[in-house]
């Protein structure tokens, strides 16, 4: 099941000049066991100053010790904490005046009256609040309050750029080991990765799917490419289940990214706005649950419980207690599958529901909206 580079695991299952570009995303998600990539925290980091440089390797993979110098000098080790509960992760610094991205599922914990600190490659550390999340795609940025000054901003790639079999880089902090360096290649391109987080799931949109070692704690880290330039961050992982269905532990070589191209547009608009401008569709629902005939609980569609007055979903005359049967051509059965067309498509875009009102079905067209102030 994919997991972040965090502890938690399903069963089944430049930024100023950045622009968006998103390949045609699949709704088929990874069939696999999912877990973050971040790490619970014991006994601080381990391996403080340390550098793991892996050797260059046979033809076709990176001068990882030439990637090494170029790229880790921007990558931080990002400890989250609140009470006693503590985790660490994976950043890099983005945008001059201190500002790091990263996942959010390796700061949420800290979101309200937790703490969040930095530690640099040499060692040096700083405290780091949270100035925007993007919960729905697993991504949010810090800010450095001493700015790190002096220190390099991480080279920007192009994910629209990548192929199967590119040789890349993964940097990070697994199990609180900072300045550790994995090699590997890109195994695939284009998943669909839903992985489940605190309360919600995070959508991995066109991610790219890597062999290089990703454990707990590469949440939130870069994997870059030959030249040392930033292309995903890496995010979650796939583990095998065991003989009850559980997934768990490190890499099995099936790490998946988010890619530069999605996630610095976003980044870009969290430091400027605090959050995501996400399209709207105007409207809320909840999975209706209806017995089956063998006295099973089945999902029919989605209810609509709330439409907002001159939001996208009443122009398009979708009313409450309408029961959407199928979205975009697939049938409704979560709430996750409206989130999904918010993410992947743009305002403007349209999307044809079917939806059931007193007995009949009707198409309905929404036309996404920009995102109403105080959204995502």
């Amino acid at each position: 099941m994919p997991d972040s580079a965090d502890t938690s695991s399903t069963p089944e299952g430049a930024v100023e000049e950045a622009t968006t570009a998103r390949r045609a995303v699949s709704s088929r998600p990874v069939q696999l066991g999912i877990m973050l990539a971040a790490a619970a925290l014991f006994g601080g980091i381990v391996g403080t100053g340390v550098m793991h440089l892996a050797t260059s390797g046979p033809a076709g993979s990176c001068q990882s010790m030439l990637v090494t110098e170029q790229a880790l000098p921007s990558v931080v080790t990002v400890l989250a904490s609140k009470g006693e509960a503590s985790g660490n992760g994976t950043g890099q610094l983005i945008r001059s005046g201190g500002y790091v991205l990263t996942n959010d599922h390796v700061v949420s914990m800290a979101a309200n009256g937790g703490t969040v600190r930095v530690q640099y490659a040499d060692g040096t550390m700083a405290d780091a609040p949270i100035i925007g999340r993007d919960p729905a795609m697993d991504l949010a940025v810090l800010k450095a309050q001493d700015g790190a000054v002096d220190r390099p901003l991480i080279r920007t790639g192009s994910s629209g750029d990548l192929r199967v079999g590119q040789p890349v880089v993964a940097l990070g902090a697994p199990l609180g080991l900072s300045s550790t360096v994995t090699a590997g290649i890109i195994s695939g391109l284009g998943r669909y990765v839903p992985v489940p987080t605190e309360g919600q799931t995070a959508h991995l949109i066109d991610a790219i799917q890597t062999d290089a070692a990703i454990n707990p704690g590469n949440s939130g880290g870069a994997l870059v490419d030959c030249d040392g330039a930033l292309v995903g961050v890496n995010s979650a992982i796939a583990t095998v289940p065991n003989s009850e269905g559980v997934g768990g532990g490190g890499s099995v070589g099936l790490g998946f990214a988010i890619p530069v191209d999605l996630a610095l547009p976003i980044a870009g608009q969290l430091i400027d706005t605090g959050r995501a401008g996400h399209p709207d569709l105007g409207f809320s629902a909840q999975a209706l649950l209806v017995p089956g005939a063998d006295g099973s609980v089945v999902p029919p569609g989605l209810y609509v419980t709330d439409v907002r007055a001159g939001g996208p979903g009443q122009k398009a005359g979708l009313l409450a207690r309408d029961v959407i049967v199928t979205i975009a051509g697939e049938p409704a059965r979560s709430v996750e599958q409206l989130v999904l067309q918010t993410l992947t498509r743009q305002a403007g875009d349209s999307v044809k529901l079917t939806v059931w009102r007193s007995g009949q079905t009707r198409e309905v067209v929404v036309v996404l909206g920009e995102a109403p102030l105080g959204g995502r």
